[in-house]
């Protein structure tokens, strides 16, 4: 008796894979394919993690080693160049400092040089002082003020003076003077002022000292 097409296919049918008209039913078919496929990729995937050598182990291992190694260089590498700088910006410091000290040498010893040809011009007016030739308002007068005001903006000064302590670095003693009552060395005249340049001695004092009598 022959089956209409709407009727459902009796469980013996779905189990076996068989169509109603004796055909191989197409799902069946599917199914069987895409287990037969998954079977596949998992074999490929087994393959190819079995396919690892020792060799590509070690590789990998060395690559890591190689890695790290390289970090460590760079590490000591910048701490090198960093160290050589610090050392390079403290010797251009050191050489800053040293270069200023001397400039200032250098400078100092220009004025005095400059200053010395004022000496004996210095000398004169304190010996036309001393003998009246420097009258206030004279014409003398006046040129003698703007040679020391000229000494004074180089920045000479005088020193010496009669009942200063006799102190060797700065005073030339050209007479020793027995005196009683004295106890220690001590500037009695002034034969001739001192001049100095900031540290630089220009001349010292010539002066008789009273020295404590025997």
């Amino acid at each position: 008796m022959a089956r209409k097409d709407d009727e459902e296919p009796t469980p013996s049918e779905k189990d076996s894979g068989v169509g109603p008209d004796g055909a191989p039913d197409s799902a069946s078919a599917d199914n069987g394919d895409a287990a037969a496929s998954e079977d596949t990729s998992s074999g490929a995937a087994g393959a190819g993690q079995d396919d690892l050598t020792v060799d590509d182990i070690l590789g990998a291992a060395q690559s890591a080693d190689a890695a790290a190694a390289e970090d460590v260089v760079l590490a000591d590498l910048e701490s090198a160049l960093l160290t050589d700088l610090k050392r390079l910006q403290a010797e251009y410091a050191n050489y800053r400092r040293r270069t200023e000290e001397q400039r200032e040498i250098e400078i100092e010893r220009a004025k005095g040089a400059v200053a010395k040809g004022f000496i004996p011009v210095l000398d004169d007016l304190d010996r036309a002082e001393k003998h009246g030739d420097l009258e206030e308002g004279t014409p003398f007068s006046a040129i003698a003020d703007k040679i020391r005001s000229v000494a004074e903006r180089l920045g000479v000064t005088s020193y010496g003076e009669a009942g200063e302590v006799f102190d060797p670095q700065q005073h030339e003693a050209i007479f020793q003077q027995p005196t009683p009552g004295a106890t220690e060395t001590t500037i009695l005249e002034v034969v001739e002022v001192g001049y100095r340049l900031g540290s630089i001695e220009l001349r010292p004092a010539k002066v008789v000292v009273a020295v404590p009598a025997e």
